[in-house]
């Protein structure tokens, strides 16, 4: 029973729509990926620490250090794959303080139903259970983030 219980993995899938906004546009966004703290709430910075821009291997750092009651919550993530052709990347969490042992995320942009003013904004995740959380817990902070992504998008592109 503990080796089915070591290899279970939480998937999940969330989905955002932005209107008026061409998928190019939104690809720009995700594929400036030392950039997320102007698009991802509660992220105040993120930089590069090594690898080069664009390129898997590329490996950010992201914070947040607006928390009053707790402290900086952080991570280190890197690139794993880049397709500016097919608009999705997928990363992976290497480090953090926020309890994550696994967390492999693919983010695709596309077009909708042929209407280059409609996009839509794909944001999977495989991880291991996090200590104190739910399945659930995980799913509803990627929505609400990726919801805040769009509707930022949408103000702002």
């Amino acid at each position: 029973m503990g080796t089915e219980t070591a290899s279970f993995k939480w998937e999940g899938k969330k989905v955002a729509q932005v209107n008026g906004v061409t998928a190019e546009k939104v690809w720009s966004v995700f594929s400036d990926f030392c950039n997320v703290q102007e698009w991802f709430p509660a992220v105040d910075t993120c930089y590069r620490v090594q690898g080069t821009d664009g390129e898997p291997g590329l490996i950010r750092y992201c914070a947040t250090t607006k928390t009053k009651e707790e402290e900086s919550r952080w991570a280190k993530e890197r690139l794993v794959k880049m397709d500016p052709i097919g608009r999705c990347l997928s990363y992976e969490i290497l480090e953090n303080n926020v309890g994550f042992r696994s967390y492999v995320a693919t983010v695709e942009v596309m077009t909708v139903d042929g209407d280059d003013q409609v996009s839509r904004i794909e944001w999977s995740f495989v991880a291991d259970p996090v200590d104190g959380w739910k399945k659930e817990d995980l799913e509803s902070y990627v929505d609400f983030c990726l919801q805040h992504m769009a509707k930022k998008m949408e103000l702002n592109l």
